[in-house]
């Protein structure tokens, strides 16, 4: 048996909040969070564990397309393999794999080699973004792939998948939704709105408790914006997560959103925010030319773009994303690390991930003051 691991340090998790506390781990475990005082007195004689700076629950990042020139949205495992790693030395120690729109047989493909990753634990799941979305919204979805939500290309998707979907976004206003969302639900998939020019009483009624749908697809993004006289899907979408129904995606890179609305999102529903990536191939890369799906993005001022004009995608990692939230949008680093851990876990029906607590994966980052990192722990051991 390994011996027990002790990590020392400001814990801040949504379980535990300690200014001085250990963290101990066993084996791939965590088998106890205590102060400082109390782990000394169960542990007397043990060498004194250095306070390594603030320990946080490993990173989850339930929407992300690639990263370090690699992509997610390939039958190339090798590439995907390398793309997560990326986003793990990052300190996002848990990632789902996003597809965009393609070809149905291109994306039947994708999930398909996407599914043995799943199954050994590379990535947490797989997230399917398309082909059911707005001729309107497609941001960066090639628009020669979209589709009416059809319920047998769902069940490709679904049966292809062999319970490693975990969440698809499609837009509620186009027809056939209701039964596609009845579907995925059926089967345990998370079903988030997005790519959307669905009014607000549509989008509302395809939210809980009316309708299935229980996440949003980076909020203001890929949607119209709001309005007093017409808040649409980004006014419903805020009015579901207030009263705790759903969660409601934000891409934290400076530049999907400003600072203010990530502020007004944060102070309407803190608890039902997940912080994303939206990361693409170029994320940690130099400017130059990427591809997103069947698509080329050119990367300029680390801004990635198709060449509509659409941004298409981020290129920022996940603990960058909770940074800005809590120096740009004055975020507490307790919500601002919920957003990041906890919250998009359960978005995604992820369970022993996103916390710091006895009997989860021990899975954790320890960053300095600046939340720059400085360690990664997955499944009880440290990444190099």
């Amino acid at each position: 048996m390994s011996p027990e691991l002790h990590i020392r340090g400001r814990i801040v998790s949504p379980a535990h909040s300690f200014d001085d506390g250990v963290v101990s781990v066993g084996g791939e475990r965590i088998i106890a969070v205590r102060g400082f005082a109390q782990w000394r007195s169960a542990h007397p004689d043990a060498p004194t564990p250095l306070s390594g700076g603030t320990v946080l629950p490993g990173l989850v990042d339930i929407h992300n397309h690639g990263g370090a020139g690699f992509r997610c949205d390939t039958t190339e495992a090798a590439d995907t393999v390398a793309a997560v790693e990326y986003h793990r030395s990052r300190g996002s120690t848990t990632v789902l794999a996003s597809i965009v729109t393609a070809a149905p047989e291109t994306m039947v493909a994708q999930v398909g080699a996407l599914r043995e990753l799943a199954e050994t634990g590379v990535i947490g799941g797989i997230h399917i973004e398309g082909p059911f979305l707005s001729g309107v919204r497609c941001g960066a979805q090639d628009p020669r792939y979209l589709l009416h939500p059809d319920p047998e290309l769902t069940r490709r998707f679904i049966d292809t998948a062999g319970g490693q979907l975990r969440i698809m976004t499609l837009a509620p206003e186009l027809p056939g939704f209701d039964k596609v969302a009845r579907l995925l639900t059926e089967h345990g998939v998370t079903v988030s709105l997005g790519h959307s020019d669905a009014d607000y009483p549509t989008f509302l009624d395809a939210l809980r408790p009316k309708g299935f749908a229980t996440s949003v697809t980076h909020l203001a993004n890929g949607m119209p914006p709001l309005h007093h006289r017409d808040p649409g899907p980004v006014g419903a979408a805020l009015t579901a997560a207030a009263r705790g129904q759903v969660t409601v995606e934000l891409i934290g890179d400076g530049i999907h959103v400003d600072p203010g609305f990530g502020a007004l999102v944060f102070a309407i529903a803190a608890e039902r925010v997940a912080l994303i990536t939206d990361a693409m191939q170029a994320a940690g890369m130099p400017d130059g030319v990427y591809r997103l799906g069947p698509q080329e993005v050119l990367v300029s001022a680390g801004v990635a773009r198709v060449a509509s004009g659409s941004i298409a995608g981020g290129t920022s990692h996940l603990l960058q994303c909770v940074a800005w939230a809590v120096r740009e949008c004055g975020v507490r680093l307790e919500d601002a690390v919920r957003a990041a851990t906890l919250t998009p876990a359960r978005t995604a029906g992820l369970e022993e991930i996103g916390d710091l607590a006895v009997g989860c994966y021990a899975d954790l980052i320890v960053v300095d003051d600046d939340l720059r990192l400085r360690r990664v722990l997955r499944r009880g051991g440290w990444l190099a």
